[in-house]
């Protein structure tokens, strides 16, 4: 290479290259937020069929999310029964009361005990006269019939734990008997099982529904541009190009939708609020209505926007394999 050719300037491929490739990404930005605002504009030409489409996706998720709320509410009553998940041990009716401290104390201090409370006999027959209201007739009796007791709160209450350390504490001398009632805790749990895979089933079902109805009102829209298709197709135009306004329609629907549905719940909880609390009061419970937060309703409009955009994709890719330009 001679010294002239050495001083030339640079190639401009490299720079062209560059300028190319930016200009390509704006002009795809810019397609996009014009297919954004051209699927917006299709939709509020027609608004009674938009806003029954979307009513459709918010009935199809408020189910789910309504029982999603419950089951939230129920793991939230779950813990406060676990706190009160307790084991009673029975004393032999000869110890003394400072016999029954000594007791109480080493309970307190053994491995997987929270907490130890001593009850007296006399505390214990005071408790009985006022939950049964035999005050005058048990005042007769010439000895008190029961012994004193020590309520355990358990560290683990798990049933198989509590269960395996009602049978460590009974071995503690002193100990009469140690009775526990875990049967009310099992149900619960069970319920909440129950309600957990009832929850997912329903959410599975109702999403197909969303997955449905989106995906019909989009093959209807392809098949009403049909002819519009085939004419892009022809000079060029690439599926993922005539595939955006219609996922952008999807995601519209899906918002909407999902607007819908959180408004709908948030009314139906006002509107229920009030009788479920006096309800819960009657039984001496504290319940509220559970209603969304920031992030359950954000999940319940992603959720919405994914399936709509989804159900938008296979309907559009469907149809788009059936469309062969003439």
């Amino acid at each position: 290479m001679s010294e002239e050719e050495s001083r030339q300037p640079p190639s401009r491929g490299a720079r062209a290259q560059r300028t190319g490739r930016s200009s390509q990404l704006r002009a795809w930005g810019r397609h996009h937020r014009a297919m954004c605002r051209d699927s917006a504009r299709r939709l509020i030409r027609h608004p009674l069929s938009s806003v029954l489409t979307m009513l459709a996706i918010a009935i199809a998720l408020i189910l789910p999310a309504g029982l999603w709320l419950t089951l939230d509410s129920a793991r939230l009553l779950d813990a406060e029964l676990d706190q009160s998940a307790t084991l009673t041990a029975y004393l032999s009716k000869d110890i003394g009361e400072g016999e029954a401290g000594r007791i109480t104390e080493a309970l307190r201090a053994h491995e997987g005990v929270a907490d130890a409370r001593l009850i007296t006999a006399d505390e214990g027959m005071h408790e009985f006269q006022q939950s049964l209201g035999l005050e005058d007739a048990l005042a007769r009796l010439d000895t008190n019939p029961l012994p004193a007791s020590v309520v355990l709160s358990p560290q683990d209450t798990a049933p198989e734990r509590v269960r395996q350390l009602a049978d460590t504490l009974e071995e503690v001398p002193g100990v009469d008997e140690m009775r526990l009632d875990l049967a009310w805790l099992e149900r619960l749990r069970r319920l909440a099982e129950l309600g957990q895979r009832l929850a997912l089933a329903l959410g599975a079902l109702f999403g197909l529904g969303v997955l449905l109805i989106v995906g019909n009102t989009i093959r209807l829209a392809v098949e009403s541009r049909r002819q519009e298709i085939e004419v892009v197709t022809l000079i060029g135009a690439t599926h993922a190009f005539v595939r955006r306004p219609f996922l952008y329609s999807g995601a519209w629907y899906g918002l909407g939708g999902g607007l819908l549905a959180w408004g709908l719940l948030s009314l139906g909880g006002q509107w229920l609020a009030s009788p479920v609390t006096a309800l819960a009061e009657s039984y001496g419970a504290d319940f509220r209505m559970p209603t969304l937060d920031w992030l359950g309703s954000a999940v319940l409009l992603l959720s919405s926007i994914l399936l709509s955009w989804l159900g938008a994709w296979m309907a559009v890719n469907r149809h788009l394999a059936d469309i062969r330009p003439r």
